[in-house]
């Protein structure tokens, strides 16, 4: 993608093919929180997908959560059948900067991890986030139950409420069903990336927009 060009999503015919298994291994376990990133998980815990920018900084605020279980980053949404970092910010995939948290409902709800999602960022920006400009920047929120998508479809409607009001334009955040749009996870050296043991002092290219989304408002719109 030239540098100045406006990001553009490819279609299925235009993107890379991918491949049929991943073309690296992924830890078993999480640098911070000690359990493992893949599946299956212990029963009772839930599933979150959230894209909201570079997925350094986006993993790191939600492993801080207490009642996450685990998180890992990855790419989701696009067409490449298990893609590389390098063939996702092409742009040729199709895919945005992800991360899966799996999560105990006992702990904390998926209303209070929407809340952090949206203020963890601008989900007004498009193809970007502050100076990180690409397709795989893009803000969205894949669902894996129908409660997850109403009260993803609430949380954005009363969250753009309180932007507009603060000046803020539309939302173009996606929400859309994570079945069919499946999660590849990414390499080795992008898990957990901003911890104490890889990277403390790292990059980390993603800002809210200081604006507090209302609490609660998913189950009181439902």
């Amino acid at each position: 993608m030239l540098f100045g060009r406006t990001p553009v999503l490819p279609t299925p015919e235009e993107a890379l093919t991918g491949r049929p298994t991943p073309s690296f291994t992924v830890p078993d376990r999480h640098t911070v929180l000690g359990n493992p990133l893949l599946g299956p998980y212990p029963q009772g815990l839930e599933v979150a997908d959230f894209a909201l920018g570079c997925f350094w900084g986006a993993e790191r605020k939600f492993w801080q959560v207490p009642g996450v279980w685990t998180t890992l980053v990855g790419y989701q949404g696009g067409y490449t059948e298990n893609p590389t970092y390098e063939e996702a910010c092409s742009g040729r995939t199709g895919h945005t900067e992800a991360v899966r948290v799996v999560f105990d409902p006992a702990q904390v709800t998926y209303e209070q991890l929407l809340k952090l999602f949206w203020e963890s960022h601008d989900p007004t920006q498009g193809f970007r986030q502050g100076n990180d400009v690409g397709t795989q920047y893009r803000s969205a929120i894949h669902t894996h139950s129908p409660a997850q998508a109403a009260a993803a479809e609430a949380s954005r409607a009363a969250y753009q409420k309180v932007l507009g009001g603060s000046g803020y334009g539309t939302i173009t955040t996606e929400i859309l069903p994570a079945e069919g749009r499946p999660f590849y996870p990414a390499e080795a050296y992008h898990q957990q990336y901003l911890s104490d043991a890889k990277n403390p002092n790292g990059y980390c290219g993603i800002g809210g927009t200081g604006v507090s989304c209302p609490i609660g408002v998913a189950k009181a719109g439902g």
